[in-house]
């Protein structure tokens, strides 16, 4: 859609977050969107709210105190974090700076403690000056510190950067220039494998990310880079890929599968998930990696009714099975506090028609609100294809609009403002705006081959 976003769209992202468990956003290195600030208040979601610059200069010191007052009545706001992974943060000159800026915010805001996201220089410069000390990646420095300053908080303020394409289970494995790290994916379509291996050499995958944070009480939790893939910082590649593939849901908010490892420590909810998808033709006989995200007690697999065993589930931990790939049917049988869960993955069949699921089927008709239209090609039973990469077209009649489209898929070229979308590993999106006109809006997807869809909104 651009930049010029309808403010439903940041209440979205918020609550698609709070349903994976996540109680806290971490804003990037500028001063947010009012609406979501607005949108963390109205959904009860913490906000450690970030200064671009560390600097004393009055430029820089007026970008923070417009920060701060412009925010400081926002009740989600709980931090105040006065740079990011700044060249000086370890030094006395850092210091300097950050005691002018810490200073100004005292003066502004006396009710929230202050921080900094740092990378390097950890227990020198800033960290002589912040309330509370924040750390990027570098789980290693954690425990060191905390004997130096056992009654310091201390909040990783950035963590994982973990990689991973939705749908693509392909493990190749491959180096690319300037990281010592080594990816498993498929290099030429500019995708990494969405098994939870992956992360640069600075980083770390969830799991160890993760885990560095849970097992240490005195840490107040961990910030993951990102929350949605973004244009840019297309890691672990260069052109073609155009964008990151940090994220834990897409561009299109469909989540990734390391969606399901936090859902399963970060929420209460019972969580069961199954993957990759079973479609893996002329590749039968040949074993094939079967995770499971769940924070259930135990899990059993079982493959066309014949079971593969059963494992104990550890904490913030996953669950891997490796099976010789037949067609049919994968389950997952789960306990949990004595409830049983079970969750399948099929076999689909070929391609054969399109489905349309709007987010929202009523909007106001105030040439504003939106309908987040999810597109998925089916087979003739209904199941998504998990493969499926068909070109979709829409057609939108009565009072709205496409404003947009999307796919996931981070080496797409195709018009974000266009009226055509591919599939990307069977899910597209479409976007319908309503205009100020009262109504029925119409969404009709076709592609030759399948059979089309249409969906109704009403604009009242």
């Amino acid at each position: 859609m651009g930049i010029a976003l309808p403010d439903r769209l940041h209440e979205v992202r918020v609550q698609k977050l709070k349903e994976m468990g996540a109680n806290a956003w971490r804003c990037s290195h500028h001063m947010m969107a009012t609406e979501l600030l607005d949108a963390c208040d109205r959904l009860g979601v913490l906000v450690l709210a970030e200064n671009r610059h560390l600097d004393d200069s009055p430029e820089v010191l007026a970008q923070l105190e417009s920060l701060v007052r412009r925010d400081r009545n926002h009740p989600s706001i709980v931090l105040w974090s006065i740079s990011n992974e700044e060249k000086e943060q370890g030094s006395e000159l850092g210091a300097r700076q950050g005691r002018a800026m810490v200073t100004l915010i005292r003066r502004l805001d006396p009710t929230r403690p202050t921080t900094a996201a740092m990378n390097n220089g950890i227990g020198h410069g800033l960290t002589g000056v912040i309330d509370v000390q924040g750390f990027n990646y570098h789980p290693d420095t954690y425990d060191k510190l905390h004997q130096d300053l056992p009654k310091r908080p201390f909040l990783a303020t950035e963590i994982a950067a973990a990689v991973g394409t939705r749908g693509t289970y392909a493990r190749e494995k491959f180096q690319v220039p300037k990281d010592t790290a080594t990816y498993e994916g498929n290099p030429a379509l500019c995708q990494v494998s969405a098994y939870g291996v992956n992360a640069p050499d600075w980083a770390e995958t969830a799991e160890v990310a993760w885990k560095a944070i849970a097992e240490r009480p005195w840490m107040a939790g961990g910030f993951v880079w990102s929350g949605f893939d973004y244009r840019g910082e297309p890691t672990p590649f260069e052109w073609p890929a155009v964008s990151s593939q940090y994220g834990i849901m897409d561009t299109c908010g469909f989540p990734k599968d390391a969606y399901y490892y936090y859902q399963s420590w970060w929420s209460d909810q019972p969580v069961l998930h199954l993957f990759p998808h079973w479609n893996w033709p002329g590749c039968e006989g040949e074993e094939i990696p079967v995770w499971v995200y769940s924070n259930c007690d135990t899990v059993e697999l079982f493959l066309n009714g014949n079971s593969l065993g059963a494992h104990a589930m550890k904490p913030n931990s996953h669950l891997e099975w490796n099976v010789k790939y037949a067609p049919g049917r994968l389950v997952a049988k789960g306990t949990r506090r004595g409830r049983t869960l079970q969750t399948t993955v099929d076999t689909t069949g070929q391609p054969a028609a399109i489905a349309l699921e709007p987010d929202r089927t009523v909007l106001t008709a105030g040439g504003a609100d939106i309908s987040l239209v999810t597109v998925r090609i089916v087979d003739d039973q209904g199941r998504t294809v998990p493969v499926a990469t068909n070109a979709v077209t829409f057609r939108v009649t009565g009072p709205g609009e496409l404003i947009g489209v999307g796919n996931g898929d981070p080496c797409c070229h195709e018009s974000d403002k266009g009226q055509k979308r591919s599939a990307f590993n069977g899910f597209c999106l479409a976007i319908i705006q309503s205009s100020r006109a009262r109504g029925a809006i119409a969404i009709r997807a076709e592609s030759p081959g399948l059979k089309s869809a249409a969906a109704a909104i009403e604009a009242r």
